[in-house]
């Protein structure tokens, strides 16, 4: 199959080329660096040099690649995560816009399927309950936060363009809502455990959130079972099988990596300082994997994060 991966020097895109080409798939990755050319072609890829937020360069270089199926992993995080909303505005712009083109493109190049990089925050931020959420659960109306809700219009942008777009019978679309995502390739995870490693990670006493998790590597799995599946379904949550919080989380790691146990701040000083991080530290949000499981035929190789930060840590003091 000939597989247009737009992010493709990203945490995701470029395992996932990897991934690809291994199984005899022909790739070609997007990067609007040409200073990234030989990452993506020591990967195994064709590289397409363009910015998503230009249509016209993102319709050539989509007429050239002639894929069957594309790949959007549009974002721009920065590399050791987001500590505001404002750092997300170039990830919510490339989600709006980028996407837009990226899909126009897609359809005006006769391409068969488009598969969508979304995020559980789709539900929203805040205080979700107890039960496990389903691609058919209906989604938070508001935020509160006028910052949050930008980043959840972006989000919910990307899944309606693509909705529409096979609804109307342009394109066959599938939307994967992945997890909170860790690994050992993830800057932001390296980043995170050298701060823990250091003792300089704080758990954050008040903060009652829940999150769920994906590795890397299985989210890498997971979009491969996506690209492959003959008639896949619309949405799909993408996430491991046992929620935990991000305070568990860092307690874990510190306890994997042989430090020392994280000290502890209160909520509102990490609402001063990190105002997007404390949302993250306080939203609760269990979603649930099952339809992943049954229609892709899929297995999280990592089902928590505990077995996950194992490989992990074990990787990460292999590279240190």
């Amino acid at each position: 199959m000939r597989i247009f991966i737009a992010g493709a020097t990203g945490t995701l895109g470029l395992p996932l080329v990897g991934a690809l080409v291994a199984k005899n798939h022909q790739v070609t990755g997007l990067t609007r660096s040409p200073e990234k050319r030989r990452t993506l072609e020591q990967a195994g890829a064709t590289v397409a040099v363009a910015n998503a937020l230009n249509a016209r360069d993102l319709k050539q270089v989509l007429r050239s690649a002639a894929p069957n199926c594309v790949i959007d992993l549009l974002t721009a995080i920065p590399k050791n995560g987001p500590i505001r909303a404002s750092q997300m505005k170039a990830t919510n712009r490339l989600r709006i816009v980028g996407t837009t083109n990226l899909l126009n493109a897609a359809i005006a190049g006769g391409c068969k399927r488009i598969i969508g990089e979304s995020m559980i925050f789709a539900y929203g931020f805040g205080d979700h309950g107890e039960a496990f959420w389903t691609e058919g659960d209906t989604l938070q109306p508001r935020e509160t936060n006028l910052r949050l809700q930008e980043i959840v219009d972006a989000i919910r942008s990307l899944e309606e363009h693509l909705l529409a777009a096979h609804a109307q019978g342009l394109i066959e679309t599938t939307i994967l809502r992945y997890g909170l995502l860790y690994g050992a390739a993830s800057e932001s995870t390296r980043y995170m455990l050298g701060l823990i490693k250091r003792r300089l990670l704080p758990m954050v006493s008040g903060a009652q959130g829940i999150g769920s998790w994906i590795h890397l590597d299985d989210a890498v799995c997971a979009t491969v079972a996506a690209v492959e599946a003959a008639q896949p379904e619309r949405i799909y949550n993408i996430v491991d099988d046992h929620p935990t919080s991000f305070n568990d989380w860092i307690v874990h790691a510190s306890c994997a990596l042989g430090a020392k146990r994280p000290f502890s701040i209160p909520l509102w000083l990490l609402r001063l300082f990190m105002p997007f991080t404390a949302e993250m530290f306080s939203t609760r949000l269990r979603v649930s994997n099952q339809k992943a499981k049954s229609s892709l035929e899929w297995q999280p190789k990592f089902h928590s994060y505990r077995v996950g930060l194992q490989q992990v840590v074990a990787e990460y003091e292999k590279s240190i």
